[in-house]
């Protein structure tokens, strides 16, 4: 009784009746109070004048150490009058004060607690494989997620999740057995390709009005639920599935050389994720006229070629493979392999001039060992056998021009004014004429 009298003297502003001393000696021997919820809620609130609590109700990790008081509330029951309690509290302070942020917190903290009760955490296995998803166990407490299955937040704190190592797929533990999207990984392993069509709507009644992937009734009006176009597939998804994430969709860039990021589903999202460093664009084949309106295109493409050219080089230098100089390219390995293949990544970087600007200096890199720091890779050079005059050539300098045929190297000056046969050429010719009539 004389607990309730404090309690409502305290809501009079005459007084605390949750000081910690004075509530131990009053109560020893005694038996606690029926309303020790509400007793426990609002145990620091004077406490709380005296410091700044934490502004930012995000999930930082200080939001969610255990708050001042230790919850008595042990029970479900309990801590949905606690709940209750809080949110009534919550509705009657002032609006923006520091009592009623720091009541939002210790509402956060219950509702935590209460969802730990209902959804006990259980001994879950560190990785599990389903519908070729490779889940990890996940062991951060902190970051924001989000679950791709249900939609709803990820609380780290409390539930445990699971990351597919292949497509980066989030899910809670509990979701995991309603799983029914396979891997995009597999996908990308499979059919590294892409649609290069420019957005292919096809229309919500070839969809049978039903999302694309998880087939749940869709309409324009949003009724039941709301339809979302992917703009890489063309096709309608629920927003469930399409969650109005933004991405750079291959045919827009192919055809119109642009780059703003388009509203796509989650699984498109992923799929462009992965097969962004893929050199899957032959663009010569896709759209050759590419290279007349884009100038970086031509300029990229010719120290490909210069690359191409430096490559036999380095393999039959061993001062070039102890200094691993091919190694520049390591994360563009089919710039040494060919010249006409690109990746949705390398048409972004050169957009942007990233690209040209590294490929640049790796140019230079390259054939300063071979024209001025390598003494064998010099000897390998070229003299023209047309002027016979000037230094050693190589088949990558700006002015020389190579043969077809022999892939001799001449000044392009001499090679165009030339009217004859490639010298080269002819003696080779003239040795194969000789060798019959020897035998």
């Amino acid at each position: 009784m004389e607990y309730n009298e404090r309690l409502a003297r305290f809501r009079q502003g005459h007084v605390n009746p949750f000081d910690r001393d004075e509530i131990d000696s009053q109560t020893e021997g005694k038996d606690p109070p029926k309303d020790g919820v509400k007793a426990e809620i609002f145990s620091s609130e004077i406490k709380s004048q005296n410091s700044d609590p934490p502004m930012d109700l995000g999930l930082a990790e200080d939001h969610f150490s255990r708050p001042v008081g230790l919850f008595v509330a042990s029970d479900v029951e309990q801590l949905k009058l606690a709940i209750e309690e809080c949110k009534r509290l919550i509705l009657e302070l002032p609006e923006h004060s520091e009592k009623q942020k720091d009541a939002v917190v210790k509402l956060i903290h219950l509702r935590l607690k209460l969802q730990e009760l209902q959804d006990p955490e259980e001994d879950e296995p560190n990785l599990q494989v389903m519908l070729e998803h490779r889940f990890s166990k996940e062991k951060s407490k902190s970051v924001k997620q989000m679950c791709d299955k249900c939609s709803t937040i990820i609380w780290g704190l409390i539930q445990t999740w699971y990351t597919c190592t292949g497509c980066y797929y989030r899910c809670h533990s509990k979701c995991m057995s309603l799983i029914n999207k396979p891997c995009v990984r597999s996908k990308v392993s499979h059919q590294s390709e892409y649609e290069l069509n420019i957005c292919p709507e096809i229309g919500l009644d070839k969809q049978d009005y039903r999302c694309s992937e998880c087939r749940t009734p869709i309409s324009l009006r949003g009724i039941p639920n709301e339809a979302r176009q992917c703009d890489y597939t063309g096709q309608y998804y629920c927003s469930s599935c399409h969650w109005n994430d933004t991405a750079i969709v291959p045919a827009r860039v192919i055809h119109n050389w642009e780059f703003e990021p388009r509203k796509v589903c989650r699984s498109s999202m992923r799929y462009l994720a992965l097969m962004m460093p893929r050199p899957v664009l032959r663009l010569k084949e896709i759209n050759p006229l590419l290279f007349n309106f884009v100038e970086d295109l031509v300029e990229i493409r010719k120290l490909r070629q210069d690359i191409l050219l430096m490559k036999p080089y380095f393999i039959t230098c061993k001062e070039a493979m102890e200094a691993r100089l091919l190694l520049h390219l390591q994360d563009r390995q089919h710039f040494v392999e060919n010249d006409d293949m690109y990746s949705l990544q390398d048409l972004i970087d050169t957009s942007n001039g990233r690209l040209s600007c590294s490929l640049t200096e790796i140019h230079t890199t390259f054939a300063k060992h071979i024209k001025l720091d390598c003494e064998k890779c010099q000897a390998k050079g070229f003299v023209c056998e047309l002027c016979k005059e000037g230094d050693s050539l190589f088949p990558f300098d700006s002015h020389t021009s190579v043969c077809h045929d022999c892939l001799a190297v001449f000044h392009r000056d001499c090679y165009y004014d030339n009217s004859t046969m490639c010298p080269h050429c002819e003696r080779m010719l003239e040795h194969k004429l000789e060798v019959p009539l020897k035998l």
